[in-house]
C-alpha cells in the first residue's frame, strides 16, 4: 500500500506539473511558485492517504482536485477523466436535438443564461437564472461544462430529466423535457412611432448579421430615423458574427481583440466598406446577453456610437482547445479570451449598460429606523422588460444624427 501511495502521490504531482507547466511559467520566479506548490499538493496528499479517518479513494481525490483546479481558472475550463470523456463522446454522436438553452456554469452548478421561445425548454417552464441542480440523477457540479451541454442534447423525441431550482424556491422540481431540433427564431422588426427602426435578435447564429442589415436597409425605406437592436436574451452564436454585426454600425475604430498566454493578440477593427447605417443607435441587453452579443454591445459602447440600455449582461466568451491525455482523459482550456475595445475581459466583467434599468438588491434596509417604511418603500416592483424597452425608446429620442 505504501508503494501504491507513493506512486499515486508522484503521478499525481507529475500530472500537476504538466498541467501548470502547459499553462506556461514561462518566468524563473513562475518557475518556482510552481514547485513549491507541487509540494504543498504531494504533502496534502500523502497526509490524506496516511492521515485520514479511513482508506481514502485515492483515484476519486485525484479526480476532484483536477477538476478543482480547472474550474478555478474560469466556467469553460474543465478536466473529463478517461470514463467521463469516453462517455462524452458516445453521446455527442447520438443526436443533435436539444432542448433551447444556453447554459454555463456559476457557483459550480450549471445556469441557464437565456431560454429560446417556443423551445422545448420554454415550454416546460425553464427560465433565466433557473439551477439545472442535477441531470439524469447526477449533480451538474460535478460536471464540466461541455459535459452539462453534451447530455442536454440528445435524439429528436428522446426525455432528458432534470431537477431545477428556481429563483427564490430553496427545492429543487423534477423536470422532465423531451429534447426537439430547436430552429434559431428569425430576426424580427417593426418600425415603432417617433420613426424608431426595432430590430429583436434571439441569437447571433452565422447568417444573422446579414439578416439584420437587411431589416435595417429595410426599416430605413420606410422611413426609421434611429435604431433599437434588442439583444435581451441573446446567448447562442458565434463570436465572428457579433463582430460583423457590431460593424453594421461602425465605420472605424476597434470591435474587440483576442489575447492570451500563448494566443498573439488578434485584433478585429472596423471595416468602413461594411458599415450600412449611422443613425443613432441603441442596443437593448439583460442578464441573458451573452457570447456574440456582448461583443456588440461593448463595440458599440465604447466606440460611443450609441447607448446600451438594460441590465448588465452574462459575461462570456473565449477561444477554448482540448488537449487529449495519455490516460484517455482530456483538458479543457480557455487559451484567449475576447476584450473590449478598452482592454475589459468580457467574460470576467461582462457589460454595463451606460443606462441601467435592472432590480436593485432585494436586500437593503431601510436606513432610518426611527421613521417608519411605507409598504411602497418596502416591496418596489420588479423591472420588467417593457421597462426597459420604454427607456431605451426615451433615450433614442433624445438622441439627434
Amino acid at each position: 500500500m505504501k508503494t501504491k501511495a507513493a506512486i499515486l502521490v508522484t503521478s499525481f504531482a507529475v500530472l500537476v506539473f504538466v498541467v501548470v507547466g502547459s499553462m506556461g511559467g514561462v518566468h524563473a520566479s513562475s518557475n518556482d511558485g510552481a514547485y513549491r506548490q507541487l509540494q504543498v499538493y504531494s504533502e496534502v496528499l500523502s497526509r490524506v492517504q496516511s492521515e485520514y479517518v479511513e482508506e481514502p479513494n485515492i483515484p476519486k481525490v485525484t479526480d476532484g482536485a483536477l477538476h478543482g483546479l480547472l474550474e478555478s481558472l474560469d466556467s469553460n475550463s474543465a478536466y473529463m477523466s478517461a470514463d467521463d470523456y469516453k462517455a462524452y463522446k458516445d453521446h455527442k454522436s447520438q443526436g443533435k436535438a436539444d432542448i433551447g438553452a444556453a447554459v454555463s456554469k456559476r457557483f459550480g452548478y450549471a445556469d441557464v443564461v437565456a431560454v429560446l421561445p417556443d423551445s422545448p425548454a420554454a415550454k416546460a417552464g425553464i427560465e433565466e437564472t433557473d439551477i439545472f441542480e442535477s441531470i439524469e440523477g447526477r449533480s451538474t457540479r460535478d460536471m464540466s461544462l461541455p459535459e452539462i451541454r453534451n447530455l442536454l442534447a440528445g435524439p429528436s423525441g428522446t426525455t432528458v430529466n432534470l431537477e431545477v431550482v428556481h429563483a427564490r424556491r430553496a427545492e429543487p422540481q423534477k423536470v422532465a423535457i423531451t429534447r426537439e431540433v430547436v430552429n434559431i427564431p428569425p430576426i424580427t422588426d417593426k418600425l415603432m412611432d417617433d420613426g424608431i427602426g426595432y430590430v429583436k435578435a434571439e441569437a447571433l447564429t452565422k447568417g444573422k448579421a446579414q439578416d439584420i442589415a437587411v431589416k435595417i436597409k429595410a426599416l430605413e425605406k420606410s422611413g426609421a430615423k434611429k435604431i433599437l437592436l434588442d439583444l435581451r436574451n441573446c446567448a447562442e452564436g458565434d463570436e465572428n458574427e457579433g463582430i460583423a454585426v457590431a460593424n453594421l454600425f461602425l465605420n472605424h475604430g476597434t470591435i474587440t481583440y483576442l489575447q492570451g498566454q500563448k494566443f498573439p493578440r488578434e485584433s478585429f477593427n472596423a471595416d468602413p466598406a461594411k458599415a450600412i447605417t449611422s443613425l443613432p443607435v441603441a442596443v437593448l441587453v439583460n442578464r441573458g446577453t451573452a457570447g456574440a452579443a456582448e461583443i456588440v454591445a461593448s463595440a458599440i459602447l465604447e466606440n460611443a456610437r450609441g447607448d446600451i440600455v438594460g441590465d448588465k449582461t452574462f459575461g462570456d466568451g473565449s477561444v477554448v482547445k482540448t488537449f487529449d491525455l495519455p490516460d484517455g482523459g482530456a483538458l479543457i482550456l480557455s487559451v484567449a479570451k475576447y476584450y473590449s475595445p478598452s482592454g475589459k475581459v468580457i467574460q470576467d466583467v461582462a457589460v454595463t449598460p451606460n443606462v441601467l434599468v435592472a432590480d436593485e438588491d432585494d436586500t437593503v434596509a431601510p436606513d432610518d429606523e426611527e421613521e417608519p417604511s411605507t409598504p411602497q418603500d418596502e416591496v418596489k416592483p420588479k423591472i420588467t422588460p417593457d421597462d426597459q424597452l420604454n427607456k431605451a425608446v426615451e433615450v433614442l429620442k433624445s438622441r439627434t444624427s
